[in-house]
């Protein structure tokens, strides 16, 4: 807590406010409660990725800055997941106006400014319309903290063995501050760049739901 919010704080209380003090702790309190604690150690990996490869409905929330074309821009997104179809919301920068992916394995529909488009692949649709690559089909999987299932990929681990980086296909995924939800760690900050073309994408500040379906 800032030292200007402990004066407040006191403050108030100094000045029999205790009602309102107590307000302003209690959604303080709150507001640092609202994160999930620092992930343990993983000691076994197959374990883990196997608990990951299970957890099929999900929401995640956050923001992604997009670096792409000497160009940067930091929508917020909100992922919700249900076994393999997903809904992708990107609004509140001045390139994305509420935009909306939805879709499947080999289908999916993009909406904008009351435009709706379909394609076979969200990659092709994201990179036509935002003119940025976000290799969604890769990503559902990466963002989890597990590598897709298309090819092989090289994956590294910190001291306390967990995961740090995945490289597949030419990206290279990197997690920070993993955070634990039950039995399963999820990152709350999820970096994918590819030095090819000069794309980074940094998901930042993820808080994630689990066991969320849509309709």
């Amino acid at each position: 807590m800032s030292s200007f919010l402990l004066y407040l704080v006191t403050s108030l209380c100094e000045k029999n406010h205790a009602f309102f003090a107590s307000l302003i702790m209690v959604g303080l309190m709150s507001g640092c409660t609202n994160l999930a604690p620092p992930a343990v150690d993983n000691n076994n990996w197959i374990d883990q990725r196997s608990q990951l490869q299970d957890l099929e409905s999900w929401q995640l929330r956050g923001r992604v800055n997009v670096r792409y074309d000497n160009e940067s821009h930091t929508p917020r997104i909100q992922w919700q997941h249900e076994d393999r179809d997903y809904r992708i919301r990107l609004w509140g920068t001045f390139n994305v106006s509420n935009t909306t992916l939805v879709g499947r394995p080999g289908f999916v529909t993009f909406e904008q400014d009351g435009r709706v488009l379909t394609a076979a692949s969200p990659e092709e649709l994201i990179l036509q319309q935002l003119g940025y690559e976000l290799p969604v089909s890769y990503l559902e999987f990466w963002i989890k903290g597990i590598p897709a299932p298309y090819s092989l990929a090289n994956l590294e681990f910190n001291e306390l063995n967990q995961l740090v980086s995945i490289n597949q296909d030419g990206w290279t995924v990197t997690y920070t501050d993993p955070r634990q939800y039950g039995l399963v760690t999820l990152p709350r900050r999820v970096e994918v760049t590819r030095p090819r073309n000069d794309i980074r994408l940094r998901f930042i500040g993820l808080n994630w739901s689990l066991d969320q379906s849509f309709n």
